[in-house]
């Protein structure tokens, strides 16, 4: 949706990062790698977004060891980081943030059509709870197989790693009545709750 906006899909990636991590910088090989697009795409767009504004950039200069030679060499590289006095950084952290949510309300869209839910609930990187044991929890008869190659194509969408944890009713009913810590630790903690048939 948003490349259609934007017109690059490299565009909506790199904003995408650099809009929820503002504190951090990257260099190109980095985000190449985190994108995984092509080197040359990554450059040309860094390009477009620091002329105009909305990222910035800066030269640093690091110290590499060379085991071999027993020696130290200095190499400059260039870091990129987004411009949060840019007149429009709240907007389009905002749009970001909507888009992602458009994305997360169609996975679980899709994920309800493909057998009976009966608990859902986003955790983890979906709000922001760092160390959770999963990202997204479902209580139903799935299968496995198919679950997971959805995931794997929000995934990309998303650009980040998504954990899930599939359990039938029967489990989750016997691990609710043993006070399990791992069920207790995603029950009792920070999430979105969608579906739940268990009120």
């Amino acid at each position: 949706m948003l490349e259609h906006l934007f017109g690059s899909k490299t565009r909506v990636k790199l904003l995408r990062i650099f809009l929820n991590h503002p504190e951090n910088s990257y260099y190109v090989r980095e985000l190449t790698r985190l994108t995984k697009l092509q080197i040359n795409a990554v450059r040309r767009e860094l390009e477009n977004l620091e002329q105009l504004g909305i990222i910035k950039s800066f030269r640093k200069i690091e110290s590499q060891g060379d085991k071999r030679r027993r020696k130290t060499t200095k190499q400059e590289k260039r870091y990129y980081q987004i411009n949060v006095d840019y007149i429009l950084f709240s907007e389009l952290k905002a749009l970001m943030l909507k888009a992602q949510l458009l994305l997360e309300y169609d996975l679980v869209k899709k994920i309800s059509r493909m057998g009976t839910v009966k608990y859902l609930a986003l955790t983890g990187i979906f709000v922001g709870f760092i160390g959770a044991p999963t990202d997204l929890f479902i209580v139903g008869n799935i299968k496995k197989d198919s679950l997971t190659r959805l995931i794997r194509k929000f995934e990309k969408e998303l650009n980040y790693e998504i954990n899930f944890t599939l359990m039938p009713p029967s489990e989750y009913k016997y691990r609710k009545d043993i006070t399990d810590r791992f069920l207790y630790s995603i029950l009792e903690n920070k999430k979105i709750v969608v579906i739940d048939e268990y009120k």
